[in-house]
C-alpha cells in the first residue's frame, strides 16, 4: 500500500516556526544495518543558506542531538558558505571534490554521521519517491548516491541529476514548489516532514 505525505501524521517537537518550507527528508528505520546511505533529502533548489536550515531543524529534533558539520561535493551547489546560522547554533559546512556529488554528510557528536542522498530539486515527484523509498531501503542493494540516481535515469528515463538549469527554469524550484505528493512505501523508514 502507498501512503502520501498528507496521509502520514508526522509529530515532532517544534523548537521555532521554520522560516521556509518544511524539508522534504526520510531516513532509514533507527534499526536498519549500516550501508552506504542513511536517508534521502530532496531540497527545493540549490541553495544551502536556504535549503539547510529547514532540513538541519527536522534532524536534530528527530536525531535529539545537534548536527554541527555538513559536507557537500561543489559540482551541483553554486554557493557553498562556510558557517550556516539553523536554529540557534551554526551549522559548519564545508566542500569535498571527492564526495559523491549526490550525496550530503552531516556529523553530530553524539549522533554520528549520516549520509544522505541528495535528490536534485527538479526532479519529479514520482522519481523522487522512488529515489527516496530505495535509498532508505533497508533489504535494497547497498548502492551509492550516484548509482542510485544513474539507476533511475536508466530504468525511468532522464530526470536531469546532471543538467544543469536555465535561469527561468530553476526560479521555479527556488522555494516555489508546487504542492505535489510524495508516495511512500508502507515499511518502517522514517518520513520526517513532508511537503
Amino acid at each position: 500500500m502507498i501512503a502520501t505525505i498528507t496521509d502520514i501524521d508526522v509529530h515532532r517537537p517544534q523548537r521555532e516556526a521554520l522560516a521556509g518550507p518544511a524539508a522534504r527528508v526520510m531516513l532509514k528505520s533507527p534499526d536498519a544495518p549500516p550501508g552506504l546511505l542513511d536517508g534521502a533529502w530532496w531540497p527545493r533548489s540549490r541553495d544551502l543558506l536556504r535549503e539547510l536550515p529547514a532540513l538541519i531543524a527536522v534532524l536534530d529534533d528527530a536525531l535529539g542531538s545537534r548536527i554541527t558539520r555538513i559536507a557537500v561535493n561543489p559540482e551541483h551547489w553554486p554557493v557553498i558558505p562556510r558557517k550556516i546560522p539553523v536554529a540557534g547554533h551554526v551549522v559548519k559546512a564545508g566542500w569535498f571534490k571527492e564526495q559523491d556529488p549526490h550525496k550530503l554528510l552531516l556529523l553530530s557528536y553524539s549522533a554520528g554521521r549520516y549520509d544522505l542522498l541528495v535528490i536534485p530539486p527538479h526532479t519529479s515527484a514520482d522519481a523522487a519517491a522512488r529515489l527516496m523509498a530505495a535509498a532508505t531501503d533497508a533489504a535494497g542493494r547497498p548502492l551509492t548516491a550516484s548509482a542510485l540516481i544513474a539507476e533511475e535515469e536508466a530504468h525511468h528515463g532522464t530526470t536531469a541529476a546532471g543538467r544543469a538549469m536555465d535561469p527561468d527554469e530553476s526560479k521555479e524550484y527556488e522555494g516555489g514548489a508546487t504542492s505535489t505528493h510524495i508516495g511512500v512505501p508502507d515499511r518502517p523508514s522514517r518520513l520526517l516532514v513532508g511537503m
